[in-house]
């Protein structure tokens, strides 16, 4: 007995996914379901495996975990274009429960179908850039990038420490108020540029390996024949906020941060 693993939704007029389409999840090759003018990119996925039960499991088992997420992402990404991706461990008991899906949320799809069409995602995210501001401002100023600036104080080293201390503990409040503000900029100007945007909470330095704080964590819903001059204007924010941030810009994404689907009640 298996289970329907849900990849994506695409108009029916889409077809079935390419021969070249990757394996899945469980190593399936996906296929589709359809239903009126909408289909679904699925797989069958194995029900000891796939169950609530089994995959809560697997869910927190970062070995099955990122190498399953990518698999997902590689098929969503086969698909994408006209479809719209479904967030990763949605899973039904049949193709029947999907099918049902599909007609009962018509409008809602084809709604979620028009507002992607021909548009791609972008992610764009800002950390402010402790060490080259520090540079910038030892290359400026070296006595004062270092402290050592003033008039000595012999008489009282331990006074003159602790303002040294505190001078540089303002400095980087200010370092880090700045670069917030230049994020803030950063993503109303790409915001500008997009059809749509949103912001997804700062990640962790655990789940970066970037020390420096992250400012800005910003999805752009841009359509394909802008898609250059996105990536032109993030160049040249990049200069104009350099030391202060660093940003990466990384895609193009299926539009996985613009797609709210109504999921339904057919989970095994």
């Amino acid at each position: 007995m298996t289970y329907t693993w849900l990849y994506a939704v695409a108009p029916a007029d889409t077809g079935a996914p390419p021969p070249d389409t990757p394996g899945g999840v469980a190593g399936e090759h996906p296929r589709t379901v359809g239903a009126g003018s909408l289909l679904a990119v699925v797989g069958s996925v194995p029900d000891p495996d796939f169950d609530a039960e089994a995959l809560q499991r697997r869910l927190r088992d970062p070995q099955w975990l990122e190498p399953a997420v990518r698999a997902h992402h590689r098929v969503v990404s086969a698909t994408a274009g006209r479809a719209l991706p479904v967030r990763f461990g949605t899973v039904y008991r049949d193709d029947d429960r999907v099918r049902a899906l599909l007609t009962a949320h018509a409008d809602a799809f084809r709604t979620a179908l028009a507002r992607v069409a021909d548009r791609t995602e972008w992610g764009v995210k800002a950390h402010l850039d402790k060490a080259r501001l520090d540079e910038a401002r030892a290359n400026a100023d070296p006595a004062a990038a270092t402290g050592t600036g003033g008039p000595p104080d012999d008489d009282r080293p331990g006074t003159a420490y602790l303002l040294r201390r505190r001078a540089a503990r303002d400095r980087d409040t200010r370092d880090l108020s700045d670069a917030a503000a230049r994020a803030r900029q950063v993503h109303l100007a790409l915001t500008g540029l997009a059809d749509h945007s949103t912001e997804h909470p700062p990640q962790p330095p655990e789940a970066t390996g970037v020390r420096d704080p992250m400012l800005l964590n910003g999805a752009y819903l841009v359509h394909r024949s802008r898609e250059a001059g996105f990536a032109r204007a993030v160049r040249g924010l990049r200069e104009q906020h350099a030391p202060v941030l660093r940003l990466e810009l990384t895609g193009p994404w299926p539009p996985y941060s613009f797609v709210d689907l109504p999921t339904g009640d057919g989970a095994p």
